[in-house]
């Protein structure tokens, strides 16, 4: 009877342990909620803007009060809203096609941003004194987004 018990409270704690386990959104680390999917559908959004090379869409993507110091020190490659444009067609000028993948690594709440934490992998294709070549970088990057009624605006990070 002794044994009985033992393998009864066993199981059920077995079963306890396994429903309390955390559900993750498949191809990530980001615990499966709502909010979460939320989040990293907009962020896909935009992953797909850049891929498509599509100015207008990212532009829709980024608040108002856009600003990006661009991780460095100095102010001389800081950009705000009415600079992002200017750049992203800079950039966007010379490439021919992007691939851009994002593996969502965290997203968090401080006061009232919401912060997505992602290691990505890009590539694309330009051209150079009419020979095309490819170009890989990859690297951790983090998006700041502010809530916009049911949806989300770019603070930082494009």
């Amino acid at each position: 009877m002794r044994t009985a018990s033992a393998a009864i409270f066993g199981w059920i704690l077995a079963l306890s342990l396994i429903g309390c386990q955390k559900q993750y959104i498949p191809n990530t680390e980001i615990v499966d909620t709502d909010f979460n999917r939320e989040v990293i559908a907009f962020v896909e959004r935009y992953r797909h803007a850049v891929e498509d090379r599509n100015i207008g869409v990212l532009m829709s993507l980024a608040a108002p009060r856009y600003f990006d110091n661009s991780g460095t020190p100095t102010g001389d490659d800081d950009v705000d809203r009415d600079g992002l444009e200017r750049v992203i067609s800079e950039r966007f000028s010379a490439v021919e096609e992007i691939r851009f993948e994002m593996r969502y690594r965290d997203i968090f709440v401080q006061d009232s941003v919401v912060f997505v934490q992602y290691t990505y992998t890009m590539s694309f294709q330009y051209s150079v004194d009419g020979e095309t070549r490819w170009h890989n970088h990859t690297g951790d990057k983090r998006l700041e987004l502010e809530r916009q009624k049911d949806s989300f605006l770019i603070l930082s990070g494009m």
